[in-house]
């Protein structure tokens, strides 16, 4: 391929039809000339970077046409020196006599073990966490080491972490071009084959990102919903996940492309017809309907249990907190039940009920109750989300008391409680009594413990040890006597049909205070 271009410049074509990858190089040589006898310039450099060039040449040219030499520069792979490239100077391309070709294959060969060796058996994507922002580095690498929990918890490998403040961002591919090259350098080196990003971005962004790097572009809000897709069991679960992915999937459908803009044949298309981008916008609207009209079905099935649970006088506690803050085990410990619990980002997504009485030793002997298990919160929830999970949320509303579950082993637990208190004021929630758990107290210093629970009004326990809740059952009662509606609270519902008020088998436990 010969271009002839002038003194300002040649133009580069498009190479996409040439090999793509990662951690593969292109495939191609770019060898110029410098009619100035200048050495590689950043631009050089740029473009072996992006376009993942195998070199990059430039021959000196001197007026009387004699001049050999020539500066060569090309990729490296990860070293212990942190270095990416490798300029060289040559007095003459007459006297080189190297093999490009085994050179540029032991080169790749480089890179393909670092691939190797980063990659755990059985893992799937390989990513590099990237975060854009003008706000103060702690808040970057707190929401980062958030976001790294929330990839692996997707069964993503996290290689590497990459923050850039800059003065202004980027409308067009958020991230500066210096950076830019930065993380392709990284990804080369590593293996990777993913880039999530921090912040949420634009559909025009995901796609020059894409296409300048030819690697998968994922942005915060994405992730969330791909491990929301992956917890979902039940129905409804699986039926707001859809629906979620679809609201956030409608308007990004607005690249065109040549597949997109094709006229449809047949009949009834002829003519004007319909572009296939138009289609694929008319049938995510249509299941997007379809999805509403299946969910707002499943939510009258709930009012309906919530009014049975009210006319029979029923109090509902519910569980809520940050994501991870051991919910399902508190759950499980209260209840007997077996869900499944693990240590990751939004274990638990479809909500549970139970059925609880209380014990002889109790001022409400008798009484029963039913708690709720719910989905964990979690910082900037996608609004695509939250919009889908409204009818899970409005469930909360019905709920005489809150319990607020903390992790106070968590470093940042001050930033999850002001999270949650700034969710159940935009869900409207905040008017319900709550009452301020301190979970996974064994993980803490016990001086620590006793002045958190001070300051904020909580209680602490660890839902792991049973012997722990003494104080939380009297904080309980106590905060139950407070709520007015607690005289209107009746035991005579449960007789027979105890089942169809909550979600799943009643159990009659015990509680001792």
């Amino acid at each position: 391929m010969v271009i002839v271009g002038d003194q300002k410049g040649i133009t580069i074509p498009d190479l996409q039809r040439y090999r793509t990858g990662i951690p593969r190089l292109r495939g191609l040589r770019l060898v110029h000339t410098h009619l100035q006898g200048e050495p590689l310039t950043e631009e050089d450099l740029t473009d072996l970077t992006l376009l993942r060039l195998d070199m990059m040449v430039a021959l000196l040219v001197s007026r009387d046409g004699n001049s050999e030499r020539f500066y060569s520069a090309h990729l490296l792979p990860e070293n212990p020196e942190k270095k990416v490239l490798k300029i060289e100077t040559f007095p003459s391309f007459r006297k080189l006599e190297n093999d490009f070709l085994r050179f540029i294959e032991s080169l790749e060969d480089e890179f393909q073990k670092t691939h190797k060796a980063v990659s755990p058996l059985g893992s799937g994507d390989r990513a590099i966490l990237i975060s854009v922002s003008r706000e103060s580095r702690d808040q970057i690498e707190a929401s980062l080491e958030e976001l790294k929990e929330l990839a692996e918890s997707s069964g993503v490998h996290v290689l590497e972490t990459i923050i850039q403040r800059p003065q202004t961002l980027s409308h067009t591919t958020l991230i500066g071009e210096g950076k830019l090259k930065e993380v392709l350098i990284k990804c080369l080196q590593l293996g990777a084959n993913l880039l999530i990003f921090d912040q949420n971005l634009t559909p025009g962004q995901i796609t020059t990102i894409s296409d300048l790097t030819d690697l998968r572009v994922i942005d915060r809000t994405q992730l969330i919903l791909d491990i929301f897709a992956q917890r979902a069991h039940t129905q409804e679960g699986k039926l707001q996940v859809e629906l979620a992915q679809l609201r956030y999937l409608l308007p990004r459908l607005a690249k065109k492309t040549l597949a997109l803009s094709r006229l449809t044949g047949g009949i009834g298309g002829r003519g004007p017809g319909e572009t296939k981008l138009e289609i694929d916008r008319r049938r995510v609207r249509d299941r997007i309907h379809l999805l509403e009209k299946q969910l707002e079905q499943l939510s009258l099935r709930r009012q309906q249990r919530r009014a049975r649970r009210k006319k029979r006088g029923i109090p509902i506690l519910s569980i809520i907190g940050y994501t991870n803050a051991g919910k399902s085990t508190l759950f499980n410990l209260l209840t007997h039940s077996h869900f499944q619990v693990e240590d990751k980002l939004f274990a638990t997504l479809d909500p549970a009920a139970r059925r609880l009485r209380w014990g002889d030793s109790s001022l409400f002997e008798g009484h029963s109750i039913i708690l709720t298990d719910t989905v964990g919160f979690i910082k900037d929830l996608p609004k695509d989300l939250m919009g889908a999970f409204r009818p899970t949320f409005e469930e909360l509303k019905e709920s005489d008391l809150l319990i607020h579950l903390v992790d106070i082993s968590h470093p940042r637990f001050q930033n999850h409680i002001q999270t949650i208190e700034k969710v159940l004021v935009e869900l409207e929630l905040d008017r319900i009594p709550r009452l301020l758990v301190f979970n996974k107290e064994d993980r803490v210093n016990p001086e620590k413990v006793r002045e958190v629970c001070q300051r904020y009004g909580g209680v602490s326990i660890s839902a792991l040890r049973p012997e722990s809740l003494g104080n939380f059952f009297m904080a309980l009662e106590k905060k139950l006597k407070e709520i007015s509606s607690w005289k209107s609270f009746s035991n005579e519902a449960w007789g027979k049909d105890t089942e169809d008020l909550t979600n799943e088998d009643s159990f009659d436990i015990q509680i001792e205070i």
